[in-house]
């Protein structure tokens, strides 16, 4: 895709709001409003991506994260995974990483997939 310029950009969002209202799941891959709304959001998605691009969470906030969406203290987190709470406290306060194997466990614990946890996209499984 050739280069997109900021008001192409916005022309895209602006049309993307517009044809979300005209198409529904059950509108025929075909269909011309569905193909323009295939584009504009390509177009969309290849700005935002150079322009505005998503880091990956450190660990250290994934568990802080999840740990405040479970509910769990770091105390519970640490016995499930057979370490000590003040070895999760470090792995939070970014004094200390999770070897592999404990990477694994946090993400089984924390429900997220082991290859997006310890690659390069964190992704919540369902």
């Amino acid at each position: 895709m050739s280069k997109i310029t900021k008001e192409q950009y916005e022309f895209a969002l602006v049309r993307v709001e517009e044809l979300l209202i005209l198409v529904d799941e059950n509108t025929p891959a075909n269909d011309k409003n569905v193909v323009e709304l295939t584009v504009m959001s390509d177009i969309v998605i290849a700005y935002e991506k150079k322009h505005y691009p998503i880091e990956k969470p450190a660990v250290a906030k994934l568990i802080e994260l999840s740990l405040e969406e479970k509910g769990m203290t770091q105390k519970e987190l640490a016995g499930y995974i057979g370490v000590s709470p003040s070895r999760i406290n470090d792995y939070i306060a970014g004094r200390s990483e999770p070897t592999l194997r404990i990477a694994r466990l946090l993400c089984m614990e924390l429900n997220y997939r082991r290859r997006q946890c310890c690659g390069s996209k964190i992704v919540k499984s369902v």
